[in-house]
């Protein structure tokens, strides 16, 4: 008598050995969590840099962030974005599989190609996308000095 054996076992066996190691290595990463990002915990933010005849426009995309996480700044040709959100909501008796959302924080410094207005800078958020409006700063036309 034949013993008939599964074709599909060596390839579970397979996959199960490529499953513990990705798990072993991305101890190495960050917090241990198989689908924490390649990064190893840090991100950056993607941001369009517009230019206008009067203003620069910055768009910046933060999925996940209110606007009460988000802080704004410009100093001397640089706008300065920072964003930090953390989950605290923990039910008591919660027993988690799998836990992956939790403190997130990202900044990013963008070097600005002219002088601005930091007193008429504005920004708003709508739906995890922040924008940024970086009026031009007036700049004194050179005047003609008459040679005596």
């Amino acid at each position: 008598m034949t013993t008939r054996t599964n074709p599909f076992e060596e390839l579970e066996r397979l996959f199960e050995r490529m499953s513990h190691q990705f798990e072993e290595a991305s101890q190495s990463w960050g917090t241990g969590e198989a689908l924490e990002p390649w990064t190893g915990g840090f991100e950056t933010m993607a941001v369009d840099l517009a230019e206008h005849d009067d203003e620069y426009v910055a768009s910046v995309d933060l999925p996940g962030f209110e606007r009460e996480d988000v802080e704004v700044s410009v100093t001397d040709h640089t706008l300065r974005i920072a964003a930090e959100h953390e989950e605290t909501a923990e039910a008591e008796g919660e027993r988690y599989l799998r836990r992956e959302r939790s403190h997130r924080s990202q900044e990013r410094s963008i070097r600005l190609p002219g002088e601005v207005d930091p007193d008429a800078v504005e920004a708003t958020m709508k739906h995890g996308v922040l924008t940024v409006t970086l009026p031009k700063a007036e700049t004194e036309k050179a005047k003609q000095i008459e040679i005596e």
